[in-house]
């Protein structure tokens, strides 16, 4: 197994393919600065907060602790890697129009009889 320093993390950028396919700067989510920010620095943020890189300084301290939901966030790195937690995690919309089928099976005619039923050409 290979291990991954700090610098070979920070200089990856950061893309998430399955909540945003063409990218953060196209989804509409984002401003140019913080999808400028979560591309650069995300794969370093990501690795903070999944436990695979120690913090080094305050800064990284206090963006996990930001991710964390300990404190609020300052910087814009900050905002961003937030921003961008709270739109993956947001709960999902099923259908715009409620269930995909509907089905009622305890409607029924009135009388419940069909032979009395006339269709006129």
């Amino acid at each position: 197994m290979t291990t991954i320093n700090r610098d070979q993390i920070s200089k990856k950028p950061f893309n998430d393919f399955k909540n945003y396919p063409y990218g953060f700067a196209r989804s509409g989510d984002f401003s140019i600065r913080e999808s400028e920010l979560l591309s650069t620095h995300g794969s370093l943020v990501a690795a903070l907060v999944n436990g695979e890189l120690e913090p080094m300084s305050a800064e990284e301290q206090s963006l996990i602790a930001v991710a964390r939901g300990e404190k609020a966030a300052e910087t814009q790195l900050e905002k961003a890697w937030s921003k961008y937690q709270a739109r993956i995690n947001r709960p999902k919309v099923g259908s715009m129009y409620g269930r995909s089928r509907y089905t009622d099976d305890s409607f029924e005619i009135a009388g419940g009889d069909d032979d009395d039923l006339v269709v006129e050409d």
